[in-house]
């Protein structure tokens, strides 16, 4: 049995697309023959706090769906403030750094990027140590974090680049969520060996839920983190409620300001449901309309997870975020289409929905689409070539 190390910022029991995806791939390398071991935070995601269950703690190794996960300590911060998140990723380093230095590692290891700094120190320990490295790269930063306004161009952003360009120099083999990471990296190092990993989701899907419409409100979900990059507290303040109620799932830094918006505007029918997991957010989903996937700023190579994941739920989306995503949505007719971050296009597009377009027929056609289309076994097999 081959060994195999993945190293992430992010892993269940954190929430979110980037778990999600990890997990996925571990599980999925695991079933088909591989020993995997998880390098990662206590966990912290969203909230910036450790969870309850593994406080006071500076390291936890456990076995979980057979795979190996090592924890390890880190200062956990969500805060604003660039000194103290530079510092939590810094100490989650430094906790690296400890264990790759005292711990015999597998010659294959997949590393997560972003966070860049880790994904960096990441690559300089283990390229010593004559490892095969895989970078897996899900957005790219620091061009993102320059998209979103994280940051401006400055010393930082020069210092983070060469970061960049070192990892992707060093790697044996990248893999990339979008065509546009892909090009990115190749505009760098054009004969870099690639591989295009989206995250498709890997569970069984579930039959389409029908939904009387007839004189009804379009049900419009969105669940998900509630962070700055969604902009979920803009939407809620620039939705126009006339043929829509809007329900909300999910946690993070706009969050309090969501929850006081709803609690100042019960004319508007906007509900706040919490926190759920995975699997009980595939279970009410299927009770909804339409799925918003919302970005402030289109943000190059980004493509939203909750594309392929609503997809295959059968469940329509309307996509206000630009780029690859937009282009996916198009192609293979998942839903509707507005232009990121112009809010007055987006309440034209709902206004002019037909309800028809919502039925069990076309949640059925649209979750055939799916499965041809985003199979998470059959790109797993890619990457097993490639490997």
């Amino acid at each position: 049995m081959k060994a195999l190390l993945i190293i992430t910022h992010y892993f269940p029991p954190e929430i979110g697309a980037a778990s999600n995806r990890i997990f996925q791939l571990a599980r999925g390398l695991q079933n088909r023959g591989f020993k995997v071991s998880v390098l990662t935070p206590l966990p912290n995601y969203p909230n910036g706090k450790v969870f309850k269950a593994y406080q006071g703690r500076y390291r936890q190794t456990s076995r979980e769906d057979g795979l190996l996960v090592h924890r390890l300590w880190l200062y956990a911060s969500n805060s604003k403030n660039t000194l103290l998140r530079l510092w939590s990723m810094l100490s989650y380093s430094i906790s690296l750094i400890w264990y790759v230095l005292w711990h015999r590692l597998p010659n294959t290891v997949i590393i997560q990027s972003p966070p860049l700094v880790v994904a960096f120190t990441s690559v300089v320990f283990l390229r010593s140590k004559k490892r095969r490295l895989i970078l897996n790269v899900s957005d790219l930063w620091p061009l993102a974090g320059l998209e979103l306004g994280a940051f401006k161009k400055g010393l930082s952003y020069r210092l983070l680049k060469t970061l960049e360009r070192y990892n992707y120099k060093q790697a044996d083999l990248i893999l990339g969520q979008s065509q546009e990471i892909l090009s990115h990296i190749h505009s760098i190092f054009p004969e870099k060996a690639t591989v295009l990993y989206r995250n498709f989701p890997d569970f069984q899907p579930p039959k389409p839920v029908d939904r009387p419409m007839a004189n009804a409100k379009i049900k419009l979900v969105y669940a998900g983190l509630l962070g700055v990059a969604q902009g979920i507290y803009t939407l809620c303040q620039a939705l126009d409620y006339t043929k829509i109620e809007f329900h909300i799932y999910g946690a993070g830094s706009e969050q309090a300001r969501i929850i006081s918006f709803i609690e100042n505007h019960p004319d508007k029918d906007l509900v706040y449901h919490g926190e759920l997991t995975r699997v009980e957010l595939h279970k009410v989903l299927g009770s909804y309309d339409l799925g918003i996937i919302p970005l402030r700023h289109r943000i190059y190579g980004s493509v939203p997870s909750k594309l392929f994941e609503y997809a295959r739920l059968g469940l329509p989306v309307l996509y206000f975020g630009g780029g690859e995503g937009e282009t996916l949505v198009h192609r293979h007719k998942l839903g509707w289409v507005a232009k990121a971050g112009d809010y007055a296009h987006l309440n034209r597009v709902i206004a002019n929905i037909d309800p028809a377009k919502l039925d069990i027929r076309h949640k059925r056609t649209l979750q055939g689409r799916a499965l041809d289309h985003f199979d998470f076994t059959q790109q797993l097999q890619g990457l097993l070539t490639a490997l």
